[in-house]
């Protein structure tokens, strides 16, 4: 554990919620991208968090970082469109697969645990300071 662990944990915190941030905003960018129907899709990135340090659940904590970066599951679905562009020789294209909801429901949580983070990382830098004027007094 170092002096300034509190204020470490939460940058490793402030880290990962950037990190999922960008994707979410990747995500949805990437909404309304069509491509022909014979192929593969966008496919919405879910971002997976990973603790850091070989302690689960230590006392202090010890922060966390990206784990993995997944590609959405399932099967696209292909719109009948002849008159796009983008369609097959067939008429078709092909949706992304992002869900809407989930996407502003990832953003609305990375949010707020950003927020989290910036806050514990202002009281541990609060109390730091109060700590360095115990003895001035």
């Amino acid at each position: 554990m170092t002096t300034f662990s509190g204020i470490d944990i939460a940058n490793t915190g402030l880290g990962f919620n950037k990190y999922w941030l960008d994707t979410v905003a990747h995500n949805l960018a990437n909404l309304n991208t069509v491509l022909p129907g014979d192929q593969e899709p966008f496919r919405a990135r879910v971002v997976i968090a990973q603790q850091l340090g070989d302690q689960p659940f230590a006392e202090t904590g010890s922060g966390v970082a990206v784990g993995a970066v997944l590609e959405q599951e399932g099967d696209p679905a292909l719109v009948y469109a002849p008159e796009h562009p983008l369609a097959d020789e067939d008429g078709y294209v092909v949706r992304p697969l992002v869900d809407l909801a989930a996407q502003m429901t990832d953003m609305m949580i990375a949010q707020r645990s950003y927020q989290t983070n910036a806050r514990s990382m202002q009281s541990s830098k609060e109390a730091y300071e109060a700590a360095l004027q115990i003895g001035q007094r």
